[in-house]
């Protein structure tokens, strides 16, 4: 018998999940859907019963609008929701707005599934002459962040990822799983991959292999020790699922000619 339990969620497809572009920091809305994904994934919790008390999120857009819109096919809009930048999208640096096919066309398939899959392989990272820079370093919501602005990554592997990530977990989402809380974290793809890593004990080489879809919820179990008493669990249409996945590996490789 679980002691705590605990969902997972990479928000619903955003615009440049669909444009099969590195997002990473740039603050994107759902795509429509991405917006479908995040409804579906709400009533798909709400049929299974799940009631939340506390949800967490990373400062950007998609991944509070995939919260707001579960709650809300759940009835439970009322749920407080807690952000943070430590729970954002890996900054994927200087490949910030490229096309995932276009470079794995350019660098090889294989260097592009290291830039976004390996453990401590870090991208160049962004300079003041990216487009995308004054976007990402002006936001006023990193002036609310606990670290200055001039702290902020400018590239991370997702070892940088889970550094960052560690001490919110520890210090603000551990005391409230076990007070006995039953919490929705609605994160991004490399945030959700780095807390599995460290709570599933997943290695540095077999986190590679570990893809997670949009608007998927997972379900976590844990001991009283907050050990996994089992491999988590995605929740819906295994068939489904898997044929995502499938899609979120292919965005790095090279479009054939007949795509």
């Amino acid at each position: 018998m679980a002691k705590y339990r605990l969902v997972l969620l990479r928000h619903g497809e955003g615009a440049w999940n669909k444009e099969n572009r590195f997002c990473s920091w740039v603050d994107q809305k759902l795509s429509s859907d991405g917006i479908k994904e995040a409804q579906n994934c709400g009533k798909h919790l709400k049929a299974l019963g799940f009631e939340f008390d506390l949800v967490f999120t990373s400062v950007l857009s998609r991944s509070i609008q995939t919260a707001w819109l579960v709650l809300e096919e759940m009835g439970q809009e009322w749920v407080p929701i807690q952000s943070s930048w430590r729970l954002n999208e890996r900054h994927y640096g200087a490949l910030i707005g490229l096309n995932r096919a276009e470079m794995a066309l350019n660098h090889g398939e294989e260097q592009v599934k290291i830039w976004r899959r390996s453990y401590d392989v870090t991208p160049p990272p962004i300079t003041e002459s990216h487009p995308y820079y004054e976007e990402i370093y002006n936001d006023r919501r990193y002036k609310c962040s606990d670290v200055s602005q001039d702290n902020l990554p400018k590239a991370e592997s997702l070892k940088d990822v889970l550094d960052r990530l560690l001490p919110y977990w520890n210090e603000k989402i551990v005391p409230e799983l076990k007070s006995g809380k039953m919490i929705l974290i609605s994160a991004h793809g490399n945030s959700s991959r780095a807390l599995l890593k460290h709570v599933e004990g997943i290695s540095d080489e077999e986190i590679i292999n570990v893809t997670l879809p949009t608007g998927v919820p997972i379900l976590l179990e844990l001991d009283e020790n907050l050990h996994p008493l089992g491999p988590h669990q995605f929740l819906g249409d295994q068939e489904a699922i898997q044929a995502a996945i499938k899609k979120v590996e292919d965005q790095g490789k090279v479009k054939s000619a007949e795509e």
